[in-house]
């Protein structure tokens, strides 16, 4: 009997053994697992022991995950610098409960300098989101929870880091085999619909930045397709026919008896701001009108020559033009006065504005160094603004640093404007629609002409009546015989 206890006891022990080791390998999966999966795959277990009935405990799953899981970092906006306090929250890219990987965009702001789009700095899982859409975040306050991977070095007080999603020099990246690939999040995203590796791209942008043109180019070359030349929107042109004009939207219903407020956000805000500081300048304004046939027959040879490169040729890039050669002759309208009115500095670099009419309001994004480009390489990168603004992705550095102004009011539909002067500017010119129009010509005989308007503000504390003129009479000159363009472009 002793005997049979003791083989007993001895087969006991063996099986609890064994029971043991199987529970500890169950625990090690637990801990490999996440939490749902581990709560999905552990069935629950009866002890084949009299009068004990242990099952795995339900909580089981939640020491897993607090296992796997590092500690929870406060993703804290941070500075993003010209003095800019507080953002927009314009879209967020994710929801609670989204994994992220480092460099995964997570929302867009709006400042009233541009958009930014925040991106991940750690591997981990979203906790809270501390703003909705069109909320105001403050820079310094938390943005985000991440209940971050513990392989991850979280550390609470670092901030998230920013990139403009409206330029293109400041981007995402994205780590490919120890190496940064510098892209958008467009583009990564366009790359991965189509199955392409950014490591096997070639970048065209600055510093090796892959564009959306790199991946379409390198798609066509593994398919053999043609790709069609990019869209191009006419900055100026012939008024359209009133039936091809599209009406406006009709504007939003207000209950009656109930007014609507709401608050000034971004562009809106710096908008106001700018206005404000511009009442304290005396403004000189001064009103023209440029015949333009000669360079509609100019555009028109050179078209098809610009379309066969895939850009379409505007009369916007030929405006600009003209408007640096003209600042060389008269630099004090590509100056600035300092707010004691003591000192003027006459800017080295024509760095030239062009108001847009987008969604998100008025913008006016700068081509720079004017001086030194030819007009095909104004239209260049025109094009480039004008799909940035219409996206709404320009950045600080398109916004940022112009010394003149033009504001084509003739793509609306406008034909006079008093345009208001951007400080620290001295000046800005509004061009209206080009229009179809009787004029006598050098025999007397009345002929069909391009005329366009154009109306000029100067900021009258450091810029005369006569100095306006003679830019605007040069100007026009230029317009009138393009082809004496020819003789001053470097």
């Amino acid at each position: 009997m002793a005997a049979m206890t003791r083989g007993s006891s001895t087969l006991f022990r063996r099986w609890l053994t064994q029971q043991c080791r199987r529970r500890s390998a169950a625990h090690v999966a637990l801990r490999l697992l996440p939490a749902a999966a581990a709560a999905t795959a552990t069935p629950q277990r009866r002890w084949p022991v009299r009068g004990m009935d242990y099952r795995a405990s339900p909580r089981a799953p939640l020491h897993a995950s607090a296992a796997r899981r590092g500690p929870v970092v406060q993703f804290k906006l941070s500075d993003i610098g010209e003095g800019i306090t507080e953002v927009t929250v314009k879209e967020w890219y994710v929801k609670e409960g989204d994994k992220v990987s480092q460099f995964d965009s997570i929302c867009e702001v709006q400042s009233d300098k541009a958009s930014v789009t925040i991106t991940s700095r750690y591997d981990g899982v979203i906790g809270k989101l501390y703003y909705r859409a069109d909320d105001v975040a403050l820079v310094g306050k938390p943005l985000v929870d991440i209940d971050t991977e513990p392989a991850s070095d979280a550390i609470q007080e670092e901030d998230v880091v920013e990139t403009p999603a409206m330029a293109r020099e400041e981007h995402t990246h994205q780590e490919i085999k120890g190496l940064k690939t510098q892209a958008t999040p467009a583009v990564r995203r366009l790359a991965m619909e189509n199955n392409i590796k950014l490591s096997e791209v070639v970048g065209s942008g600055k510093d090796g930045r892959i564009l959306k043109e790199d991946i379409l180019n390198f798609l066509a070359k593994q398919t053999g397709a043609i790709l069609p030349p990019s869209p191009f929107r006419e900055t100026a042109s012939a008024d359209p026919p009133p039936a091809a004009r599209p009406m406006p939207p009709p504007p939003p219903r207000v209950p009656a008896g109930r007014d609507s407020v709401e608050p000034l956000k971004g562009f809106q805000k710096a908008m106001a701001k700018s206005m404000t500081a511009a009442l304290a300048i005396p403004h000189l304004g001064l009103c023209d009108e440029v015949d333009l046939g000669r360079l509609v027959e100019l555009r028109s040879e050179l078209a098809p020559e610009a379309r066969a490169q895939g850009l379409k040729l505007s009369y916007m890039p030929f405006f600009i033009k003209a408007a640096s050669l003209c600042l060389a002759r008269f630099p004090v309208l590509n100056a600035s006065l300092d707010e004691g009115c003591q000192n003027v500095t006459y800017k080295a670099s024509h760095n030239i504005g062009v108001a847009m009419d987008t969604d998100l309001g008025l913008l006016v994004p700068t081509v720079k160094n004017v001086q030194r480009l030819s007009i095909l390489e104004v239209a260049w990168e025109l094009n480039r603004l004008q799909e940035l603004g219409a996206a709404g992705q320009l950045g600080t550095a398109d916004l940022s640093g112009g010394t003149f102004s033009l504001s084509n009011i003739g793509s609306i539909g406008g034909t006079y404007a008093r345009p208001v002067i951007l400080p620290p500017e001295v000046a800005i010119g509004a061009l209206g629609r080009i229009q179809v129009l009787p004029r006598f010509d050098a025999s007397g005989q009345v002929t069909r002409a391009h005329v366009m308007k154009v109306s000029w503000s100067a900021d009258h504390r450091l810029v005369d009546g006569a100095t306006m003129c003679r830019f605007s009479n040069t100007w026009r000159d230029f317009l009138q015989n393009p082809a004496a363009m020819l003789l001053h472009l470097k």
